[in-house]
């Protein structure tokens, strides 16, 4: 199974896209160059579609992604992932909400760790976690992008804190 990958311009800067036939493994916007035994991803391939679907969510024609992910981690750090896709477009969750919507109200500290460690940018959207304040945390991919992403998905950013556009 060959790794492939995609760089994809886009209003927040280049992204790296990586994957194989068993679906993404990455999206990232660090740039170190593809993996040692990455082939450009082929029209029609997992990354590819994943392209497409981000260039749409770009242009604000598409806001759910249908992907096939398949990223690296702990089975806690995938069932946080897997909580993150279920905050859609223009909604918001705090590290609390996702603990306690995982079973373990304690874990908000976990949360936070494996939400950081997100390895699909955007796609798994860790852009949408919050203080439970409503206040903005730390991401990843630096504090401009995530008021970026989150003003194009509706929201306003007023004094370091997030409210939904009316």
């Amino acid at each position: 199974m060959s790794t492939q990958y995609l760089l994809l311009t886009t209003p927040i800067g280049t992204l790296q896209v990586i994957g194989s036939d068993a679906g993404i493994t990455a999206i990232t916007f660090e740039n170190p160059g593809p993996p040692a035994d990455a082939v450009d991803a082929a029209p029609g391939s997992k990354v590819h579609q994943a392209g497409e679907q981000l260039q749409a969510y770009f242009t604000g024609q598409h806001d759910v992604f249908d992907l096939t992910l398949a990223p690296a981690g702990t089975v806690f750090q995938k069932r946080v992932w897997a909580g993150l896709e279920k905050i859609p477009a223009g909604q918001t969750r705090s590290y609390g909400e996702i603990a306690a919507a995982l079973g373990q109200p304690g874990a908000s500290r976990a949360v936070g760790l494996a939400n950081a460690r997100n390895p699909i940018a955007i796609v798994v959207p860790c852009h949408r976690i919050i203080g439970g304040q409503g206040q903005l945390t730390g991401y990843a991919g630096g504090m401009d992008r995530k008021i970026w992403l989150l003003e194009h998905e509706g929201h306003v950013i007023d004094a370091q804190r997030l409210r939904l556009a009316r």
